[in-house]
């Protein structure tokens, strides 16, 4: 049956429409107030250039002087944190099985973080004299947006490391339980294979990422405090742990005296390769290191402190896991090169109360060590990261939590469990992050040797020092992609495609060849097309002023300064068209 359509008078028509605009702007309303709810707090001085909210923060610009508290020890209780973890405890087992006797592998590990360590100091001193972390230092060499790339590269490695040190950290807690309530070894699985895991060792490694997130919350200023625990107690540790398993080997062991079981190149480059394992696990702070040199109290502080602590700190852990590994050698007839399993084996041979009470101490102190480790080398270097990512929503402490959760979801206990495909993994990270440390060395040392303008590292003008084009410097990339193509075949080689034998020594060598091909390349580019701000003598110095002028008079000073550059530019092509 039909029914005739009736006439709707204009007066509802009217109501209607604007209830509907009425909840339209209510609905715009409650999107502004989340999106402003989201903001990150910005507390800049009057000034600073408050418009351009994705190139500036808060965490972004200069570190204010009250928080300039880091000091020469404070350098050396980071490092000496940093080193102590399971990783750095087993590094020389894979260079005791190529064959090489304990000190030749020991060795290798002094050259390596020695020779590591230069590089630290060279690539953190723009930060401890400008006290600018990496993003903002990045765009000093690749552009204000062509640091961007740069930025995601070093964030998405510190991420993935923060769920493979939580997985180790789990492994841990399983052991202090195992030594407080033997029962849990025994949880049932209700997981399916499929997940890589099972109940009992998921919720070990949930527990370590739940303990880890209040070790977020303080300002990297404030942190250096944990940093001097954990050395303390994780070093009275390593020390207990070494001291009781030589008492029961009655020893240290076969390992110590054991000679090496290669000769001539082939154990030249099996310490080169050892070296170079010791270099890939440090290559990530090696590129971040503006972002703890920014809290120097002052610029020589790094210096001497970082020369001797580094190469010490790691040498000295090494030493303790070839002595513990050599006397379980005696104990068990094997060597146990982790320091869990080994723990784990205690507590299966004689769970007494003694030995449960040393196991639950050293196990407890091994996770204050990956605690310590997953904020010195992951949220942070995320946090200032992401922050430069999306300065409008993100602070250090926000992408630090945002770097745990990406560990939690990403599941690393698969990543892990392929050695293979993780070792391919990091030896890609290393190639990339190798050519970006070269490009950035040589722009501060080299090319501007010392001179920054700090006013123009948040501008987005054309004309200033970073602007480049568009934001990009192409200098930068065309040395990026240099340093990268030189280590692509040894790459392909070590994910098993046969490739030459001198490209995979060339891949040993990947840090120094990526490192030194990006950083020749960039420099004859910039001699070739030289950058605004070039400089012909070494001289640490800002030229905006901004550490005594302050944001308005720093960012009218640089406006000037390109009106000027232009004016003189355009005055000389004048001057060229007329001859």
């Amino acid at each position: 049956m039909f029914y005739p359509l009736q006439k709707v008078p204009s007066a509802a028509v009217c109501t209607i429409c604007a209830q509907s605009l009425y909840d339209q702007s209510c609905l715009m309303d409650f999107a502004r107030k989340v999106v402003k709810a989201l903001e990150v707090p910005h507390t800049r001085e009057e000034g600073a250039p408050s418009g351009l909210q994705f190139v500036s923060s808060d965490d972004l610009l200069p570190v204010p002087i009250e928080e300039r508290t880091w000091t020469a020890f404070s350098y050396v209780a980071f490092w000496g944190s940093t080193s102590i973890n399971v990783s750095t405890w087993m590094i020389t087992s894979g260079m005791v099985v190529l064959g090489m006797s304990w000190w030749q592998a020991w060795l290798a590990v002094w050259i390596g973080y020695g020779v590591m360590t230069p590089f630290i100091v060279l690539m953190g001193r723009p930060g401890a004299v400008f006290h600018v972390t990496f993003p903002v230092v990045n765009r000093a060499s690749f552009g204000i947006f062509g640091s961007l790339w740069c930025v995601f590269n070093r964030a998405t490695m510190a991420c993935i490391w923060y769920g493979v040190q939580s997985s180790i950290g789990g492994s841990c807690v399983l052991v202090m339980l195992r030594a407080i309530w033997p029962s849990v070894n025994d949880i049932p699985n209700s997981m399916p294979l499929s997940s890589g895991t099972n109940t009992r060792d998921f919720m070990c490694f949930f527990i370590f990422w739940v303990i880890s997130l209040p070790f977020i919350w303080p300002p990297v200023h404030k942190i250096r405090h944990f940093f001097t625990f954990k050395t303390i107690i994780t070093l009275i540790a390593c020390l207990i742990f070494m001291i009781w398993c030589i008492v029961k080997a009655k020893g240290v062991g076969p390992i110590v005296k054991e000679p090496a079981t290669i000769y001539g190149s082939e154990l030249a480059w099996a310490m080169i390769s050892g070296t170079g394992v010791c270099i890939s696990n440090l290559i990530t702070l090696t590129t971040n290191a503006p972002d703890f040199g920014s809290r120097a109290k002052t610029p020589s502080a790094p210096i001497v402190s970082q020369f001797w602590s580094i190469p010490f700190s790691y040498g000295l852990i090494c030493l303790f896991g070839v002595i513990v590994s050599s006397s379980s050698q005696t104990i068990y007839g094997e060597a146990i090169w982790s320091p869990v399993d080994l723990l784990g084996k205690f507590l299966d041979d004689n769970p007494s109360p003694a030995t449960r009470f040393g196991v639950w101490f050293i196990a407890f102190s091994f996770i204050i060590a990956q605690i310590g480790t997953n904020i010195s080398a992951n949220s942070v270097s995320a946090g200032c990261d992401l922050t430069a990512l999306f300065p409008r929503f993100i602070n250090i402490r926000r992408g630090g939590y945002i770097s745990a959760i990406v560990g939690l979801v990403m599941c690393p206990w698969n990543l892990v469990s392929s050695s293979s495909r993780f070792s391919s993994y990091m030896s890609a990270y290393s190639v990339f992050l190798s050519a970006i440390a070269g490009v950035m060395a040589t722009e501060y040392w080299f090319v501007r040797k010392g001179h920054y303008n700090v006013a123009d590292l948040y501008v987005t003008r054309k004309g200033s020092w970073y602007w480049y084009n568009y934001g990009f410097n192409p200098r930068a990339y065309a040395a990026y992609v240099a340093g990268i193509a030189i280590n692509v075949v040894g790459f392909a080689g070590d994910t098993g495609t046969p490739v030459p034998a001198a490209a995979t020594h060339i891949f040993d060598l990947s840090f120094f060849t990526g490192f030194g091909t990006s950083s020749i390349v960039y420099y004859i580019l910039s001699r070739m097309f030289p950058v605004v701000g070039a400089a012909k003598v070494f001289e640490e110095i800002d030229v905006s002023g901004y550490e005594k002028k302050g944001w308005r008079a720093a960012t009218k000073m640089s406006t000037q300064r390109t009106i000027a550059q232009r004016r003189n530019h355009l005055q000389y092509k004048f001057n060229s068209h007329r001859k």
